[in-house]
C-alpha cells in the first residue's frame, strides 16, 4: 500500500479512502452503539497511511486518553478488516483535523460530483439503520419487502412506495436502509434523503433567493427521491404544488420515488386531493403495532450486539410486555439498562429494572383497556367476560368482577364514573366499595394478595 497525506490526494483518491473510513465508521456505530460513537469516537478523522500503518487523528489529548484504552483494539481490527494490507493502527493527536470532514453523517455523495451540491440538499442517513437488523415480524413483513424490492433493482417496478405507521414504528429505518442499500449496491445512483420539513425549506430559501430553477433542477435530477414524514407539507399549498410537479416530472422520467407518513395516503388531511391520489398509485405499505413475540425478538437481537451488558430472559419478557407503545422507547429503555449497568456497575434484576424504569412503565400503563383487564380476569377466574357486565352478584362472579374494578382503578387513567360505566352502567359508589373490598383483602387474605400480584404483572 502506497504511503500518502490526507491532504496531498487527488481527488479520485480522495473519494476511495473516504469511502473506505465511511465503511470503519458504520462498523464502529453498530459496534459501540451511536450514543458512545457521538460521545468518543465522531471527532476521528482519517489522517495518513505509512509503512502500512494507518494513522487516525483526534482533536486532542483527552479524547485520545480516553478512546485509546476503551477502544483502540476495536477499532484497530475494524480497520484491518476494511483497509486491505494495513498491518496496524494507530491514534494521534492531531488538532488540524478537527474541522475537516469525512465524516458518515455529512453523506457526500463521494463518487458524482455535479453541478449541485447533493449534501446541502437532504438530510443525514443513520448508519445504524440496515436492513440486516431491521427484526421483521407479521406487523411489518409487507412493508420490509416492498422497502427491500425497491432498494434490490435498478428498473422501478412500483412507484411510488409509501410507507406509513406510528410513531417508532420502523419507518425511518426503513428509508435509511433503502438508501444505504442503493448506495452500496450501486454507487452511480443519485439517492436523495430528506424530510418534508426540510423539502419545504429549501423550497422556501429558494423563492427567497429567486433561484428557483436550481432547486427544481436540484431534485428532478436525482434517480431516486426519499422524503420523510409527507404529513409535514399538510396545508402548505406551494410547498405541494411544487412537489406535485417534482412528483411527475420523476415518474415520468421511471426514477423511484420513496415516501414515509403517519397515515395513508387517503387519510392525509390538509392534502390536496390530486396529491393524494398520486401518493396512493403505487404500493402502500402500513407498519402496524408490535405484538409481543416481535418485541422479544427485537430486545434479544439488541441484548446478543452487546455482550457486555447480562440480561436474562425474565427481564426481556418484561419488558416486551409492558413497553407496548413503538420500537424506539422499547430501545431506548433498553439503552438506559446499558448506560445503568456501566455506570454503577452492578448486574440487572427484575426488580431493579422496575425502579430504572418505572416512568416508562407508568406510561405505557395508561394504554392498558379495561375491556384488557376484564378479559384477563374473566379468563383467570374462568368465568365469561360478559359476567363482567351482568347483574349477576353470586361470589363467584361478583369478586372478579371487583378485582376487574380494582385493577382498572390503579391500572388505568379512567375516573371512577367512566369506569362504572363501563362495567354495565354501574355508579362511582359501586366502583368506590369494589376497591375498598379488594384493599381490605389483600392486607387480610395472603392466597387472595397472591391473586392480585399475579394479575398485577400483567398489567403493571
Amino acid at each position: 500500500m502506497h504511503n500518502f497525506g490526507i491532504d496531498k490526494l487527488d481527488s479520485e483518491q480522495e473519494t476511495t479512502l473516504n469511502k473506505l473510513f465511511m465503511k470503519v465508521q458504520v462498523s464502529l456505530v453498530e459496534e459501540v452503539g451511536q450514543s458512545a460513537f457521538k460521545s468518543w469516537l465522531v471527532s476521528l478523522r482519517l489522517n495518513k497511511i505509512e509503512n502500512n500503518i494507518l494513522y487516525l487523528s483526534l482533536p486532542s489529548s483527552f479524547l485520545s486518553d480516553w478512546v485509546i484504552p476503551h477502544y483502540g483494539n476495536k477499532i484497530d481490527t475494524i480497520c484491518k478488516r476494511v483497509f486491505v494490507g494495513i498491518k496496524k493502527t494507530k491514534i494521534v493527536v492531531n488538532s488540524k483535523f478537527k474541522e475537516k470532514s469525512n465524516n458518515l453523517h455529512d453523506f457526500v455523495d463521494l463518487t458524482n460530483k455535479g453541478t449541485f451540491n447533493y449534501s446541502n440538499a437532504h438530510s443525514p442517513l443513520d448508519p445504524r439503520f440496515s436492513f440486516h437488523n431491521f427484526i421483521v415480524g407479521k406487523s411489518n413483513e409487507f412493508a420490509f419487502a416492498a422497502a427491500k424490492k425497491v432498494a434490490e433493482i435498478n428498473k422501478v417496478s412500483f412507484n411510488p412506495l409509501f410507507l406509513f405507521g406510528g410513531v417508532g414504528l420502523g419507518k425511518t429505518h426503513l428509508m435509511h436502509a433503502v438508501a444505504w442499500d442503493i448506495q452500496e449496491r450501486n454507487p452511480e445512483r443519485k439517492v436523495v434523503y430528506l424530510s418534508a420539513e426540510k423539502f419545504m425549506y429549501e423550497f422556501v430559501k429558494s423563492l427567497r433567493h429567486k433561484d428557483i430553477m436550481a432547486f427544481k433542477e436540484k431534485f428532478r435530477s436525482v434517480d431516486v427521491l426519499m422524503i420523510d414524514d409527507i404529513q409535514f407539507i399538510a396545508g402548505k399549498d406551494s410547498t405541494q404544488e411544487e412537489f406535485f410537479h417534482t412528483f411527475n416530472s420523476l415518474v415520468d422520467q421511471k426514477k423511484q420515488i420513496i415516501i414515509s407518513g403517519d397515515r395513508s395516503p387517503s387519510d392525509l388531511e390538509g392534502v390536496g386531493e390530486r396529491l393524494r391520489s398520486r401518493l396512493s398509485f403505487g404500493v402502500v405499505g402500513e407498519l402496524h403495532k408490535t405484538d409481543y413475540e416481535l418485541r422479544v425478538r427485537i430486545l434479544k437481537s439488541k441484548v446478543s450486539e452487546n455482550k457486555k451488558v447480562k440480561v436474562d430472559n425474565d427481564i426481556i419478557e418484561h419488558l416486551a410486555k409492558h413497553i407496548t407503545s413503538n420500537v424506539r422507547e422499547l430501545e431506548g429503555a433498553y439503552r438506559r439498562l446499558c448506560a445503568h449497568v456501566e455506570l454503577v456497575n452492578r448486574p440487572l434484576t427484575l426488580d431493579t429494572v422496575k425502579q430504572i424504569l418505572h416512568d416508562i412503565f407508568k406510561a405505557n400503563n395508561k394504554n392498558v383497556t379495561i375491556e384488557e383487564i376484564q378479559k384477563k380476569v374473566s379468563e383467570y377466574f374462568n368465568i365469561r367476560q360478559s359476567d363482567m357486565l351482568s347483574t349477576r352478584r353470586s361470589r363467584v362472579v361478583a369478586r372478579p368482577r371487583q378485582i376487574a374494578m380494582y385493577l382498572s382503578k390503579i391500572c388505568t387513567t379512567k375516573s371512577l364514573p367512566e369506569i362504572g360505566k363501563l362495567f354495565g352502567g354501574r355508579d362511582h359508589t359501586t366502583v368506590i366499595h369494589a376497591v375498598k373490598k379488594v384493599e381490605n383483602l389483600y392486607k387480610t387474605d395472603i392466597s387472595f394478595s397472591e391473586h392480585i400480584k399475579v394479575l398485577k404483572k400483567s398489567f403493571i
